[in-house]
């Protein structure tokens, strides 16, 4: 098993925000995580990947326990995320944006930079490379000023960044939010090749007619704990699914 969370618990003083989670993601899979607001997807994406500590349980990855690591170390194991919120730098290119990814292979040191050795200027240019590679892969320009980018395409450039430090596991929280039909759809289309890639995905979305055209499974959550898990089929048919969350959307999602 690729990623597992097993009895997660997480409270803010008296706020029982996430209560006792247990779930897994296996190898090459898309599973989704969904909810009403306030259910618990956010922190539970914080708690997995070093921004927040559980109160209790513990949260695995390629068989170790990750609980008190730092988001870096976190994502220089191969757990990688998005933010709900864009945050790219805004004044600076795509390119450079997509660098800042790809600080995490770096092996150069101070001393070495400082003193223009050459090994660290064929690193330099390596890094170059496969950042334009990789921005080429989500169809954007190495020298479009981020903040100048069309929303969708600022959302395309947090996953190009988060791609540059080769993921195992990929999370993606609420990717497409913000996005119209159009651009949400080549969303999904990049998803299908990103995990052609070998990449795993974790993902939290409310979009629930992108949620069932990806996923391979989904786990609902509801008050901090999970209500139902099952294939995109079975979740829709849920009774409970529907009565807690999905309402007027599974009925948009069932058409």
């Amino acid at each position: 098993m690729l990623f597992k969370v097993k009895n997660l618990s997480v409270r803010f003083g008296g706020l029982l925000a996430i209560e006792d989670l247990s779930f897994e993601v296996r190898e090459g899979e898309v599973l989704s995580l969904i909810g009403p607001n306030g259910a618990g997807k956010t922190t539970a994406f914080n708690a997995i990947t070093g921004y927040l500590a559980p109160t209790s349980g513990e949260i695995v990855f390629q068989g170790r326990s990750i609980n008190s690591m730092k988001p870096h170390q976190v994502a220089a194991l191969g757990l990688v995320r998005t933010f709900q919120k864009t945050s790219v730098f805004a004044g600076r290119s795509a390119l450079d944006n997509v660098l800042t990814g790809l600080h995490l292979r770096a092996k150069q040191t101070p001393l070495a930079i400082l003193l223009g050795l050459p090994y660290v200027r064929r690193e330099e240019e390596e890094l170059r490379i496969e950042a334009i590679r990789i921005l080429g892969f989500v169809g954007l320009r190495n020298d479009e000023i981020a903040g100048a980018l069309p929303y969708g395409e600022q959302r395309l450039l947090e996953v190009a960044i988060a791609l540059a430090a080769r993921p195992r596991l990929l999370l993606l929280d609420e990717p497409v939010s913000g996005m119209n039909p159009s651009e949400t759809a080549a969303f999904m289309a990049k998803l299908g090749e990103i995990r052609a890639l070998g990449i795993t995905v974790l993902l939290v979305e409310h979009d629930m007619k992108m949620v069932m055209g990806v996923s391979d499974r989904v786990v609902c959550l509801s008050q901090g704990r999970i209500i139902a898990g099952g294939t995109p089929a079975e979740i829709q048919a849920n009774p409970e699914v529907i009565k807690a969350y999905l309402g007027e959307r599974y009925k948009h999602a069932r058409r």
